[in-house]
């Protein structure tokens, strides 16, 4: 950490123009990496800003990294990985550069939710809003994310457990600070349209591991009643894979309890990644 120096006058920092990926290890083995970078240059590409390196090349530095700490991975299971590219130093937008390029591994924070998986985490629908095309793109992978923390803060004032449910413009579900949620309604899996959200890889993963456990999985337009009235809601993130919702706005999910079709997708997790999640 000593050695790391970032530029003060980095349009990164100070305006967020930067955008990141995030993954994590399955038993020392990086999880979907590739869809991870995929995801990043998409960002990349959205926003016009040339990291100066490869998606190979990016890969290969982030898989470097998680090696180089391989040895501290005893202690703590397994690791998390973040790519970020920042915009550099400069005080307009298009003469800025060149590019900062950051790579850091750091220990799964499993301390923070692993008791949840058996009791379900609590979730609050925030007053904040999540970003609307045309001002920040919701799709993109980005770094400015002030409504993340209102939410966050938001929500502490209701209940000091719950996490943070977000809602667009319209009223419509779209996701959490750090994931994405999902509901199941009659043996049925529901997640947001892609409108307003980011476009998660752990969502990809549940819809994979639905359609191969025979699960009907759709996308659509979901309103606080969907989570209100669900026999099941999921939060949804590479980090925790799948984790139980037990309580909405002080409103108990189904039975209060992790249902079956959740500890089936962590079952199934579990099986493809070779770890009992």
């Amino acid at each position: 950490w000593e050695q790391v120096k970032i530029d003060p006058m980095d349009k990164g920092f100070l305006v967020g123009d930067c955008v990141y990926d995030a993954g994590r290890t399955f038993d020392g083995k990086s999880y979907r990496m590739k869809d991870h970078i995929d995801r990043l240059y998409r960002s990349l590409k959205f926003i016009r800003l040339d990291p100066r390196l490869t998606p190979e090349e990016m890969t290969d530095i982030t898989e470097e990294a998680l090696q180089r700490n391989e040895h501290l991975r005893a202690e703590v299971g397994d690791h998390s990985f973040r790519q970020w590219v920042t915009r550099g130093p400069g005080r307009w937008t298009r003469d800025a550069g060149p590019p900062t390029v950051i790579v850091r591994v750091w220990p799964m924070g499993f301390n923070q939710y692993a008791h949840l998986y058996e009791t379900g985490v609590h979730g609050v629908i925030a007053r904040t809003r999540s970003y609307v095309t045309g001002t920040v793109e919701p799709k993109l992978k980005h770094q400015s994310r002030l409504n993340f923390s209102m939410a966050d803060l938001e929500v502490n004032d209701v209940d000091p457990l719950a996490w943070p449910i977000i809602t667009d413009m319209d009223g419509n579900i779209t996701e959490g600070t750090q994931y994405n949620v999902a509901l199941v309604t009659n043996g049925v899996i529901r997640t947001p349209t892609d409108h307003s959200i980011l476009q998660g890889v752990s969502q990809v993963a549940v819809r994979e591991l639905a359609e191969r456990l025979d699960i009907p999985c759709v996308e659509e337009d979901l309103q606080p009643y969907d989570l209100y009235t669900a026999d099941e809601v999921l939060f949804l993130a590479s980090s925790m894979c799948v984790m139980p919702v037990t309580k909405v706005d002080f409103r108990q999910v189904g039975d209060g309890k992790p249902g079956p079709i959740t500890q089936q997708l962590l079952a199934a997790w579990s099986e493809a990644v070779g770890v009992d999640v």
